[in-house]
C-alpha cells in the first residue's frame, strides 16, 4: 500500500527553521522524483522543491538558498530543511511522488501519490 506521511510542521517566528519529513511506504522513493509542494489559504498549490532519482535537486525561486531537499534511502524518507523562514512561507506543505519541472515550475503528474500535509506557520 502506497503511503506518504509528512511530519515536522509547526509554528515558528520569522528567521526560524523547520525540518519536514515525508516517510514513504509502498515504493522506493529514490527511484522516483519526489517533490515538496505548498498551498497557502486562497492561493494555488505551488511546487517548492524536488529531488530526482539521481540525487539532482531543484528549487523554486522562493526556496532557493533557504530550503534544502534531501533523502535518506535507508529510511525511504524525503526531507525539506527550511531555514530563514518568512511569514510568506506559511502554508500547508505536501510531499508527492512523480514530480517534474517544466519552465521552472515544479509539478506532479496526475497519478502522483500525495501525503496528507503538514502545516507550517511563520509569524513576524
Amino acid at each position: 500500500q502506497v503511503q506518504l506521511v509528512e511530519s515536522g510542521g509547526g509554528s515558528v517566528q520569522a528567521g526560524g527553521s523547520l525540518r519536514l519529513s515525508c516517510a514513504v511506504s509502498g515504493f522506493t522513493a529514490s527511484r522516483r522524483c519526489m517533490g515538496w509542494f505548498r498551498q497557502a489559504p486562497g492561493k494555488e498549490r505551488e511546487g517548492v522543491s524536488a529531488i530526482y532519482g539521481g540525487g539532482i535537486t531543484v528549487y523554486a525561486a522562493a526556496a532557493q538558498g533557504r530550503f534544502t531537499i534531501s533523502q535518506d534511502n535507508a529510511e525511504n524518507t524525503v526531507y525539506l530543511q527550511m531555514n530563514s523562514l518568512k511569514p510568506e512561507d506559511t502554508a500547508m506543505y505536501y510531499c508527492a511522488s512523480d514530480c517534474y519541472r517544466v519552465a521552472g515550475t515544479i509539478s506532479a503528474v496526475p497519478e502522483a501519490n500525495w501525503g496528507q500535509g503538514t502545516q507550517v506557520t511563520v509569524s513576524s
